[in-house]
């Protein structure tokens, strides 16, 4: 199986344009840029409980601790959020409102919590959708990791920001392009 497709700039903004136009659009963009921003599996991002996300007084918290039952490998980490995530989390907060700590994140048309698999494919069919081949939910965590292997962040730290044991399976995860290629011949 290939590994699935690092996301351009341009292919980014391909998708948010896409989301932009169609129903369910701010939890579509929300979703979607806390899996580029954050670098959380798509199985973490469907177990988000608005109590993870959003502190008592309604602030958004600068860090998520993902407990063992949320993780792949059932360790428990903390996944920092960027303030430009933030940011959108608050719009995202302000449009739905004062829910429940307990209630999800992100919650399908149904309005029940999305289940791992459901969001997987709703991630597929928005990225076919959207014109993306070959992107799948797992794109978002890739690129992620590779556009922070890009601006010089070491494997070390990214293993520990993307929850991996071993930096070999990090190392797996970024894409070497041209452009990093001749950026790094420019330091010589």
């Amino acid at each position: 199986m290939s590994q699935a497709k690092t996301l351009t700039p341009a292919e980014i903004q391909q998708v948010l344009d896409y989301i932009a136009s169609r129903s369910c659009a701010m939890r579509n963009r929300v979703m979607f840029l806390t899996g580029l921003w954050s670098g959380m599996r798509v199985g973490e991002l469907s177990s988000l409980s608005v109590g993870d996300v959003r502190n008592t007084d309604g602030s958004v918290r600068a860090e998520i601790r993902l407990t063992a039952e949320q993780t792949k490998g059932r360790h428990p980490r903390t996944v920092f959020l960027p303030q430009k995530l933030r940011d959108e989390l608050r719009v995202y907060f302000d449009m739905r409102g004062m829910v429940p700590a307990t209630n999800p994140l992100f919650i399908t048309a149904g309005r029940k919590r999305f289940s791992a698999n459901v969001m997987a494919q709703h991630f597929h069919y928005l990225f076919k959708r959207a014109g993306i081949a070959g992107a799948s939910s797992h794109s978002m965590r890739r690129s992620f990791i590779t556009n922070l292997a890009n601006k010089g962040i070491s494997v070390r730290v990214l293993a520990e920001i993307s929850g991996h044991r071993s930096i070999s399976v990090t190392q797996k995860y970024i894409d070497v392009n041209d452009d990093m290629k001749r950026n790094a011949v420019e330091m010589v």
